[in-house]
Order: C-alpha cells, then sequence, then structure tokens
C-alpha cells in the first residue's frame, strides 16, 4: 500500500532536508578548516626538527665527554710535570737529572699537543652548542606558530559546533511533528541516496537539478494530494508546493 501524508506534513521534509544539508555543510566545514592542514605540516615539520635536535644533542654530548677526556688528559700530564720539576731541582744526581729533563721535554710535548685538541674540541663544543641552540630556537619558534594555530583552530570549531547544536536542536524539533512512518521513509531514502526529499519547484526536483519531463508531470497532477511521491532522478520524496507548477 503506497504510503499517504498531508501536504503539510510533507512540507515539514524539507525543512529537516535543509538542517540536514546545514549539518552535512557544517561537518565539511569542521573537517576542511585551514588550521588542520597548516597543523599537520607544522607537524611534520617539528618531528623532523625533534629528531635532528636529539641527534644534535648527541653530537653535542660525545663533543664534551671528549673535552673532559682531554682535559683530564692535560691535568695529568701537568701533575706529572710539577712532580717531575720538583724532584729536578731536588736532585743531585747528574743522571737522573739528564733523565728528569729527558722525561719534561717529553712531557711538556705531550702538554702542548693535548692543549691544541683541547682547543679543537673546545671549539667544536661551541660550535655545537650554538647548533643545538639555534635548533632549539627554531622549535621553540614552530610549537608558537602550532599554539597560534590550534587556537584559531578551536575558535572556528566552538563556532561550528555552537551552529551545529542549534541545527540538531531544531532538526529534532521539526522532526518530532514528521509522522513515524513518513520520517522513516525520509531516513532510508537520505541514506541510500544523500537525499531524503526534493522540493518540486517550476518543474525542477532541487535535490536532482533536473526538469521533470511531461509524462513525469502528468503522474504527478493526476497524485492526490496525499500521496507521498519520489523523484524519479534524485529517489528523494517529492514535496509539492505552491510553487511546483503543477
Amino acid at each position: 500500500m503506497a504510503l499517504k501524508a498531508s501536504p503539510e506534513d510533507q512540507e515539514l521534509l524539507l525543512d529537516l532536508q535543509a538542517f540536514d544539508t546545514k549539518l552535512q555543510q557544517l561537518a565539511h566545514r569542521a573537517k576542511s578548516l585551514p588550521e588542520h592542514v597548516s597543523l599537520q605540516q607544522l607537524a611534520a615539520e617539528n618531528a623532523t626538527l625533534q629528531l635532528l635536535l636529539s641527534e644534535q644533542k648527541g653530537v653535542l654530548e660525545d663533543a664534551r665527554i671528549e673535552l673532559k677526556r682531554v682535559e683530564s688528559d692535560v691535568q695529568v700530564v701537568e701533575t706529572r710535570i710539577a712532580r717531575d720539576t720538583e724532584r729536578l731541582q731536588a736532585s743531585s744526581s747528574t743522571k737522573d737529572v739528564a733523565a728528569l729533563e729527558q722525561e719534561l721535554a717529553a712531557l711538556k710535548k705531550r702538554q702542548f699537543d693535548l692543549e691544541e685538541i683541547e682547543l679543537t674540541v673546545m671549539e667544536r663544543v661551541e660550535e655545537q652548542d650554538a647548533m643545538v641552540g639555534e635548533i632549539a630556537d627554531q622549535v621553540a619558534t614552530l610549537q608558537g606558530r602550532s599554539a597560534d594555530l590550534e587556537a584559531a583552530r578551536d575558535a572556528s570549531m566552538k563556532v561550528i559546533d555552537a551552529e551545529t547544536s542549534n541545527a540538531e536542536a531544531n532538526r529534532a524539533a521539526v522532526a518530532a511533528k514528521v509522522p513515524d512512518d513518513l520520517l522513516a521513509l525520509y531516513e532510508k531514502q537520505r541514506s541510500r541516496y544523500g537525499a531524503g526529499a526534493s522540493m518540486l519547484r517550476g518543474g525542477v526536483s532541487s535535490a536532482s537539478g533536473v526538469k521533470l519531463d511531461e509524462n513525469e508531470m502528468r503522474v504527478i497532477r493526476t497524485a492526490a494530494p496525499d500521496d507521498v511521491l519520489m523523484c524519479p532522478d534524485s529517489s528523494a520524496i517529492l514535496v509539492r508546493t505552491s510553487e511546483s507548477g503543477l
């Protein structure tokens, strides 16, 4: 048995469809906010920078460890030089003096070489420390930009959420007025075809944007006002109004 519904109840479906279209648009806006793409790009950049920062911190730590080792070696040599100098000043043995002088000469050569290495490593530490600081600054700048974008996104989402809540409340109020069987058919067609109701205006179905041919219009004209008709192109419920051109 064909479904029947009063023209007034059928017209409620147009309001329902308008709210559903609005909700779809709002969902699309929420997904399409430009901040989403920008935040994804910044997140990728941040991940790359964080990895680079971690690697360069490792290089810096290695350089600092090497510097401590060289400084320790320099300290050992300086201690031995001080000890041998004391022994040299206190010794009266020609043989011991000669040996100590030879050892001191070797130790001072070693001290000179180590201090050269120490200077080179110190420069490397300073350069690496500056590099790590530069990368850390870039990370901080990136995180600042991300925070600004998140704030802008959240502000936009707050507006969208408010509009969505309002549309959902209005939709629910309209849906409550629609007879259950008519509402069930609307929901079924909307889930299957994307549109549940279509307004016939001037012989054109709003859901498909297609003008119905004369045979289709003849069938519509002969239908009773409470007959529930389907759009031949969109499969949505075809709602007739004073603007339908019948």
